[in-house]
């Protein structure tokens, strides 16, 4: 279904059998009314160059942070800007981490509160590097709002703080409790650190934790209940102290280079089936009733190997190819650091070379176990190489997948909230990816959490040409605020 079609069907149900219309929702028309200063409070955040990975804008994500604050407390709120410490860089020097915004719009004791989730800095982003537009200048073209951010993550938390101003113009249903950080496009430092410390004072009252992020995986809406882990590794041989010319040593030593791609081969198989003993049977088993969670989810794997610009799958179904994104764990090679990759030719044999790979994780695989199995196989087939260089494997990320479950009352809530909103029953989906935030409120504050995406199944995040719709960014405001309204009933 396109979006226009959704827009048709929601106008639809507003009239009953009889076609009456029935009662506007104040709310909505609210929504509606203000949607320009909503997308012109998008355009204020986009051209922010709040680009976490670069020290040289560092002042910037500190400014997106303030600008934040202020929102919050221009709409009635209370916010706090939260220092979190420092940064270690390479180069040794250190950067003052961007605060975090802990915020509260309403403090009624008798109604519940959400506590939602997103954050304010982005991917790094040029024009030269094949936008369009100004990536930081929101432009709207055929009803998209580009922009760097507009979907990861600024075009997705602001909705939820829209919604807040909606519902306050009648009545607030819950209280919004917002955590918003600056680091998360590089690994949320200190932000695990900061909800320990803040567990029993901001969290304490929390009923629910929404996390306002990732996408749709078609142009219906979508509630998410899992995402998968992530182990990223690091093998690293070594056959020389430097670099040697290929005419004069070649044939001659133990190749750090050849060693490693018999290395990474030895991974997978042909069909990408993982090869290291143990992974795969940590796999949870696949129920009847999981299954059937799949049939009716709206994707066209077709359309997606199109849109991919892909061959072909290694999956000939729908179903297949979500469980693989979702369900099962996958093996990326990602590149080799040390080889020489530029333009023109050169003969060198790299003395040392190091292999990044990562393995995607799904219950009930366990970080620690696949560092150990993975350790455990390099080792054994790097000896039966017979190779005297030396080799070593290194894990550099051990992030746990999250999993929830989609028939609690939160996901009721989001049910019916989509019906409300987009006139539709939202799909039960998962991520391929990894958010490691997920576990890490859940596992610290003990509270459950659903993920609610407004993003498009193809805004290009972290891409050129990153973009959200107008009708995800206003039809999901009043998602967002049908999801208040909708959880203070349970």
């Amino acid at each position: 279904m396109t979006m226009i079609g959704l827009a048709i069907l929601t106008i639809l149900l507003l009239k009953d059998t009889c076609g009456a219309s029935v009662t506007p929702d104040p709310v909505f028309q609210y929504i509606d009314a203000n949607q320009e200063k909503f997308v012109q409070r998008l355009k204020e955040w986009v051209v922010i160059k709040s680009d976490s990975s670069d020290p040289s804008l560092r002042n910037e994500v500190h400014k997106m942070m303030e600008i934040t604050a202020e929102l919050i407390k221009t709409l009635g709120g209370t916010a706090e800007l939260v220092d979190i410490g420092l940064q270690q860089l390479p180069s040794g020097e250190t950067l003052k981490l961007p605060s975090v915004v802990l915020g509260q719009i309403g403090q009624d004791p008798d109604k519940p509160t959400l506590c939602i989730y997103g954050h304010t800095d982005v991917q790094p982003a040029r024009k030269e590097d094949g936008w369009d537009t100004d990536p930081y200048t929101l432009t709207e073209i055929n009803g998209n709002l580009y922009g760097r951010g507009a979907s990861d993550d600024k075009g997705q938390i602001l909705p939820w703080i829209n919604a807040a101003e909606a519902l306050q113009s009648q009545e607030l249903p819950v209280n919004f409790k917002f955590l918003i950080e600056g680091m998360e496009e590089v690994g949320s430092d200190g932000l695990a650190e900061l909800i320990m410390k803040r567990n029993q004072t901001f969290f304490s009252d929390v009923d629910y934790i929404v996390l306002a992020d990732t996408a749709w995986i078609s142009e219906k809406p979508a509630l998410t209940y899992g995402a998968r882990g992530n182990c990223y590794f690091l093998v690293e041989v070594e056959c020389a102290n430097r670099d040697l010319h290929s005419g004069s040593y070649g044939g001659v030593i133990h190749e750090a280079m050849t060693d490693l791609i018999a290395l990474l081969d030895s991974l997978t198989n042909s069909s990408g089936h993982i090869l290291i003993p143990g992974i795969n049977e940590a796999v949870a088993a696949l129920t009847d009733e999981e299954t059937k969670l799949y049939s009716g989810i709206s994707f066209d794997h077709e359309e997606f190997r199109n849109k991919i610009g892909a061959q072909e799958l290694r999956q000939k179904n729908k179903e297949g190819v979500l469980l693989q994104r979702w369900r099962y764990p996958s093996l990326t090679i990602h590149g080799i650091e040390g080889a020489f990759s530029g333009a023109g030719t050169k003969t060198v044999i790299p003395a040392k070379v190091i292999g990044k790979f990562s393995i995607r994780q799904v219950p009930d695989m366990d970080p620690l176990q696949v560092e150990k199995q993975v350790i455990e196989y390099l080792d054994k087939k790097f000896a039966e190489l017979k190779s005297p260089n030396k080799m070593k494997t290194t894990m550099v990320i051990g992030a746990k997948p999250w999993l929830t479950d989609p028939n609690n009352k939160a996901f009721h809530a989001g049910r019916k909230a989509s019906k409300r909103a987009f006139g539709v029953e939202p799909d039960l989906i998962r991520v391929g990816g990894t958010i490691p935030i997920a576990t890490t409120l859940e596992d610290v504050t003990g509270k459950n959490l659903i993920m609610m995406p407004l993003g498009g199944p193809y805004d290009a995040a972290h891409g050129q040409n990153e973009k959200i719709s107008r009708y995800n960014y206003i039809e999901g405001t009043k998602f967002a605020a049908a999801y208040a309204q909708e959880f203070a009933k349970l």
